[in-house]
């Protein structure tokens, strides 16, 4: 019998976890992560919500599937046919979804979203009288339906289960989970590159109470699939879409944007308790859950499989890694290619090389960095860093005379993948569709009620 798939998913967490050495109160990840396989380079398609996720159960680039934006502001895939639970229920598999999706309307709408989706069941637990800071405990009874749905499912079909959380997504909660400790600002600090200001401290206590209510649904959704006999009939996939809801990381192509946690238990595999810093993208993932449940590849899939990853030590992974942004909520086309030492960014829109502030989500930390000039603060049309000696990506190398081959190679292998895929920014800018939800660019408030601040259909 084919295995299962169980398909754990976190919002806006990026690699900010402890398996990867955060101090984030997350012990029951980290406890699985020692009997599993976690990957130390990984990273998505997109750095927005809906196209990273889109990119990893399509196996393709946002620019091929159709999800330039997110799906709540009107974008959605050109064939959900090509979604990985379509695939797999045309393969015998019976399909499941708790909990958040993002690849088709509201993410909190789960219903609407299962259907348009297509799986067979939504077991979801109802949301509607929940405020966004109160959506962590949706997550917890989102695993309590997990649970009970283990312990009475009967059918010979093997399943492909998706638990999608809310957390650690804004709005934050204003409490840990009550298994946890309290957390106090004077005692944390916030990853780089964030500043280490009081106020900056005290938005990121709220994404580590938030992680609580993470680890504690995680917890219960693993126990329960150990209980339920299910553990080591199942492939396990923890992950995220990209980096964390701060300035500087989410929709960014920076490594705190593009970063992401990528866990995967694989019963009988040679890595259990290892990791891998091989280069992977989620778009890989599609093609390796193909290879390690024995079903052939669909001809539209972008990304090669890592499955041999888990045999043994010694593979190094991908050359090369790409992401892009399209759109969050405003326009904001850009590519970027990665090596294991370097990286290439490239912003098309050389009409605002500043920082697109709506796509930056509103919170204390934007608040801060908008009272210190964030408006003022430029984009490069090109950017190329040394990883190994800029992990921060502040020193942008690309004029320097020594990185001008390194250059010149990244920018021909992005402009091969563009055509390859057939990227349309290469035929010029994207036009405003009439159901897409845009914000102007040079605006601040992504949650703006003004018709004014958004852009018409046409515009570009």
């Amino acid at each position: 019998m084919k295995k299962n798939i169980i398909y754990i998913h976190t919002h806006d967490s990026g690699k900010v976890l402890s398996p990867y050495g955060y101090n984030v109160p997350t012990q029951a990840l980290e406890s699985f992560t020692k009997d599993a396989t976690i990957f130390r380079e990984a990273y998505c398609v997109g750095p927005t919500c809906s196209p990273s996720r889109a990119g990893l159960l399509t196996g393709m680039y946002p620019h091929s599937n159709g999800m330039y934006g997110l799906s709540q502001r009107g974008f959605k895939l050109h064939d959900y046919n090509q979604h990985l639970v379509n695939f797999l229920k045309k393969n015998d598999y019976y399909t499941v979804l708790s909990g958040i999706q993002h690849e088709a309307g509201s993410y909190i709408d789960h219903e609407q979203g299962a259907k348009v989706i297509g799986y067979h069941e939504d077991i979801s637990a109802d949301n509607t009288n929940l405020k966004e800071e109160e959506l962590v405990e949706w997550d917890y009874q989102n695993a309590l339906n997990v649970k009970e749905w283990l312990e009475n499912y009967n059918n010979d079909q093997p399943f492909f289960l998706s638990y999608g959380l809310f957390s650690t997504h804004r709005k934050f909660p204003s409490e840990s989970h009550k298994n946890k400790q309290s957390i106090d600002a004077k005692y944390v600090m916030p990853p780089d590159p964030l500043a280490k200001e009081r106020a900056v401290r005290e938005d990121y206590t709220g994404y580590l109470k938030s992680a609580t209510w993470f680890d504690e649904s995680f917890k219960l959704v693993i126990e329960a699939i150990k209980q339920s006999g299910y553990y080591d009939q199942s492939i396990i996939i923890f992950t995220t879409d990209h980096g964390i809801a701060f300035p500087f990381s989410k929709c960014s192509l920076f490594d705190t944007g593009i970063g992401v946690s990528l866990i995967m238990r694989v019963p009988n595999s040679q890595m259990i308790g290892e990791e891998i810093e091989g280069l992977v993208s989620q778009i890989d993932v599609f093609p390796t859950l193909c290879d390690l449940v024995g079903l052939a590849k669909p001809d539209y899939l972008q990304g090669e499989s890592f499955a041999k990853m888990f045999e043994q030590e010694d593979l190094s992974g991908r050359e090369f890694v790409f992401s892009e942004i399209n759109y969050h909520t405003s326009y904001e086309p850009a590519r970027s290619v990665r090596t294991k030492r370097y990286k290439f960014i490239k912003y098309y829109d050389q009409s605002y090389l500043k920082v697109n502030r709506t796509n930056i989500d509103n919170s204390i930390s934007k608040a801060f960095y908008q009272e210190h000039d964030l408006e003022q603060v430029t984009k490069p049309e090109e950017a190329l860093y040394d990883l190994f000696y800029d992990p921060s990506e502040k020193n942008n190398v690309i004029n320097d005379p020594q990185y001008q081959e390194i250059a010149e190679t990244l920018r021909t292998k992005l402009l091969e993948h563009q055509q390859q895929t057939n990227d349309p920014l290469l035929e010029g800018h994207f036009k405003v569709q009439e159901e897409w939800k845009v914000n102007k660019k040079e605006d601040y408030n992504p949650s703006s009620k003004n018709p004014n601040d958004f852009m018409q259909p046409g515009e570009i």
